[in-house]
Order: C-alpha cells, then sequence, then structure tokens
C-alpha cells in the first residue's frame, strides 16, 4: 500500500489492544482497503478526541498513513445515523467482528462485503429480533461468498449438476452442497438454494440476501454455523460462548 497519507476512508473498529499506558491498536475495516492496523496515538489519554469515537459498529470515517505493517491514524470523525447496539444486538454485533477478524486477511478489500456489513450493523441497531437473525444469516453468506468459502448454491459440488428444485441438499463443510441424507439435521430445497445463489448475485442488494434467507430460517442458520466454525478453526466462537453463558443464567 501506498505511503502516502489516506483520508476521509470510511471504516468500522473491529478490535482494539491497548498499545501503552496511552495509545491503542486498533483492527479497523476499511471500504477500499481492506482490515488494516492502526496505532491510536493517545487515544486514551481523557484529552484526546480519538477517545469518545473509537468504538466498535459506529460509522466512521478515517486518515491514516504509513508504510509499516501497523499503521498511523491521523484522525477519525464519527458519521452518526445509528445508535449503539445494546444486549443481544451489541453482542451480535461483536460477532460480526469476530468473524472479519478470523477471516480476513490484512490489506485484502472487499468493498461489497463493507457495504453489506454497514447494512448489518444498522439493522442491529433497530432492536427487532427477528430481523436481527436474518441480517446475521445474510452477512453469513456474503461474507462466505466474498472470501471464496462458498460454493455455487445453484449447482450440486461434486458434480456441478444443477439442483433439483424438489430434493433437499445440504451444505457441508468437507463437501460443498450435496443431496441430503435421511440421518442429516439439516437441509433445504433445491429451490430455496437457487433463490439464495441468485440472491448473492453482482447485481443484489444485502436487502435481498436477507429477504432469501427467510425460508428454511433454522436449517440455513446450523449449516452455516458448521461452514463458518469449520473455516474459522474452532467448535464455538467466542461471542457465541458468551452468548450462550448469558442465556444459561
Amino acid at each position: 500500500m501506498a505511503t502516502k497519507r489516506i483520508g476521509d476512508e470510511p471504516a468500522y473498529v473491529l478490535h482494539r489492544y491497548d498499545w501503552s499506558e496511552s495509545s491503542l491498536i486498533l483492527e479497523v475495516f476499511t471500504r477500499k482497503y481492506g482490515r488494516v492496523a492502526l496505532v491510536a496515538r493517545g487515544a486514551k489519554k481523557p484529552s484526546s478526541s480519538f477517545r469518545p469515537i473509537l468504538l466498535p459498529l459506529q460509522p466512521l470515517h478515517i486518515a491514516f498513513g504509513g508504510d509499516a505493517e501497523i499503521r498511523t491514524l491521523k484522525s477519525a470523525e464519527w458519521q452518526g445515523g445509528h445508535v449503539m447496539p445494546t444486549g443481544d444486538a451489541l453482542l451480535s454485533g461483536y460477532y460480526l467482528n469476530e468473524l472479519l477478524m478470523r477471516l480476513l486477511a490484512r490489506d485484502d478489500p472487499h468493498p461489497v462485503l463493507f457495504d453489506a456489513y454497514a447494512a448489518t450493523v444498522q439493522l442491529l441497531a433497530a432492536q427487532s429480533a427477528e430481523t436481527l437473525q436474518l441480517a446475521l444469516r445474510a452477512f453469513e453468506l456474503r461474507l462466505l461468498r466474498d472470501i471464496g468459502l462458498l460454493p455455487l448454491l445453484d449447482l450440486e459440488t461434486a458434480t456441478l449438476a444443477p439442483l433439483d428444485p424438489g430434493i433437499r441438499y445440504v451444505l457441508v463443510p468437507e463437501a460443498g452442497l450435496r443431496q441430503a441424507h435421511d440421518d442429516d439435521r439439516a437441509s433445504l430445497p433445491g429451490e430455496q438454494w437457487q433463490a439464495l445463489q441468485q440472491a448473492l448475485g453482482d447485481e443484489s442488494l444485502f436487502s435481498d440476501t436477507v429477504r432469501a434467507c427467510i425460508p428454511g430460517f433454522n436449517e440455513l442458520k446450523t449449516q452455516l454455523r458448521s461452514l463458518l466454525h469449520y473455516h474459522c478453526g474452532v467448535k464455538v466462537l467466542k461471542t457465541r460462548q458468551m452468548m450462550m453463558d448469558l442465556q444459561a443464567f
């Protein structure tokens, strides 16, 4: 990436670490440059203009520069538009951030995925439980597709044969999309997989993907969770475990 200063770049803070008594290291998702690491010097000082702004799930415009692996944050401005999610919506937002931290390589631009993330965060802030879950599934599909981990959903992966609309298929990590067996816990008919593939097309909107997730929602959730855990290399994501622990009380 060029050493020149990058300015007015849409961004979200994914994670932050203490770097010194007064500074932070940020993992930031930007629209044009993907996930980048930045040092925010003096951000922990009470007088710092960064202190009230560098929060997760908040739309920012930032400027940064440098040619090292960790670049320097020059400025950050909050763009407003929605309040901070709370409760389950906040945990769901942290879940999105964990997925991006685990699955996105640094300095790998994904502008369409960034727009899907921004749309998802706005839906989380709306505090509707049903909309929240649909938005998460739609984002998971967009994420897997954009980083090349989602097979075509209108073809049987092993044979590349078109799906039969009336036959049920299951998405499995090791084999992609295959015809469902009697012992599969979750599956969807071919027509629903075909609708999901269409809703992930280059000309489709994020809202199209959300709507396509409505039929067979629970079955889709189970299959996407298995696929994401497989590619993240974990049995349970940290934010998912936190949600389950809180629900146990």
